[in-house]
């Protein structure tokens, strides 16, 4: 027995069915709030002639937080990487 979801999502004045995991319903709603918001943003902000542009730019910002995202995981992780380095020489130097 399948346990899909079967919702409907209005994102830029058009409406999405999809057929989905019960646990993926709340982000997707989410998400799709977030994308409706920011649309919203840019048609007031910006002189707009088509919603493709608004899906464009919409789509860039999102990209962008994710990727900015990335970054700054990857350097958390080698300031830490070099921290336990430094602490594993310490270590070294102490126990010799």
């Amino acid at each position: 027995m399948s346990n899909q979801l079967k919702i409907k999502l209005s994102i830029a004045d058009r409406v999405y069915p999809l057929t989905i995991n019960p646990a993926q319903e709340e982000g997707l709603r989410l998400a799709t709030k977030k994308i409706e918001a920011m649309i919203k943003k840019f048609e007031k902000s910006y002189a707009v002639r088509d919603k493709q542009d608004v899906l464009a730019m919409t789509a860039l910002q999102f990209a962008a937080q994710v990727e900015q995202k990335n970054i700054d995981t990857n350097t958390d992780i080698i300031q830490a990487e070099q921290k336990i380095k430094a602490l594993n020489e310490l270590l070294t130097q102490q126990l010799s």
